[in-house]
């Protein structure tokens, strides 16, 4: 395990404050708000923590209600909706300075068998043959500082190359990155699904971004995550690659939207992803949102 994967666990091992609330931090990195992945990660291990072994997460709905500071501690409170027979039901919100930064709905399902059926994996090269994101980063290294220098808990690797701070170009609204996590985890299923929770914020939003002719820096480009939503369809570990299919379908209205599929390397649908998100232009004078 890589010790920015090491640190990517130690932050989804929340402090246990009371029975139904959990403690969790931020990074000592310079950030202007959490993680979007981080938080609903966190939200995500604390609704688990709550429920009974044997019956592994298979939907989240969360929405990004204000910015998070780095520098506070986030507190994780659990309301346990329902534990029905096949199914548990678990609502979190996440709260810095006495106000909800992220609420969290999360279902569990015991394990059954029924119908199956999935939409095939595209093809894409070998992740071992595409270069690494601070590879495809290196041009703009000094642009990037310490930053790129970072060490990342997750190996990313696009096939086509990310929304960068090359020239700005427009693109159709698709693409496909693997990831895994950079190093072996532990074998705590409700773990894996936490990391892929955090891995899935990572790149999803810049897809609406891709016809657009923006880069990441663009000026006046606000880009924010409002809500994300994700199913569990089968087991599989964040530690073996794991191939990100994103496209978006539209943009208006200030607003993009994201979906994303997750395969494992052998073809099968993994997780499916949504997301909507701020995207804006901001006038001159004109703050946030």
């Amino acid at each position: 395990m890589s010790e920015a994967l090491r640190g990517l666990v130690e932050l989804l091992d929340l402090e246990p404050i009371e029975v139904n609330i959990f403690r969790g931090v931020s990074p000592d990195e310079e950030r202007i708000r959490v993680f979007g992945g981080q938080v609903a990660g966190q939200a995500l291990v604390a609704a688990g923590r709550t429920v009974e072994e044997g019956r592994p997460v298979h939907s989240l709905h969360g929405y990004f209600l204000r910015p998070g500071d780095p520098r506070a501690p986030i507190l994780y409170e659990v309301d346990r909706i329902r534990d029905g027979r096949s199914f548990t039901t678990r609502r979190v919100v996440a709260i810095q300075h006495g106000e909800a930064i992220f609420n969290l709905s999360a279902s569990f399902h015991a394990p059954e068998e029924g119908l199956a059926h999935q939409l095939p994996m595209p093809e894409a090269p070998d992740p071992e043959s595409l270069p690494s994101l601070r590879q495809r980063l290196e041009p703009w290294a000094e642009r990037l500082g310490d930053w790129l220098a970072r060490p990342m808990p997750i190996d990313q690797r696009y096939v086509e190359g990310p929304l960068g701070l090359g020239p700005a170009e427009s693109r159709p609204p698709r693409q496909l990155v693997w990831i895994r996590a950079d190093g072996s985890l532990p074998n705590d299923p409700l773990l894996h699904a936490c990391v892929v929770a955090y891995a899935s914020d990572l790149s999803l939003l810049d897809t609406a971004l891709l016809p657009h002719e923006v880069r990441w820096d663009s000026p006046g480009l606000m880009v924010a995550s409002l809500d994300h939503c994700m199913w569990f369809h089968r087991s599989f570990r964040a530690d073996d690659w794991l191939l990100y299919c994103h496209d978006s379908p539209v943009a208006t209205g200030g607003r993009g939207l994201a979906r994303g599929l997750i395969y494992t390397r052998q073809g099968d649908l993994a997780v499916s992803v949504a997301q909507e998100g701020l995207i804006r232009r901001l006038r001159p004078g004109r703050r946030g949102a």
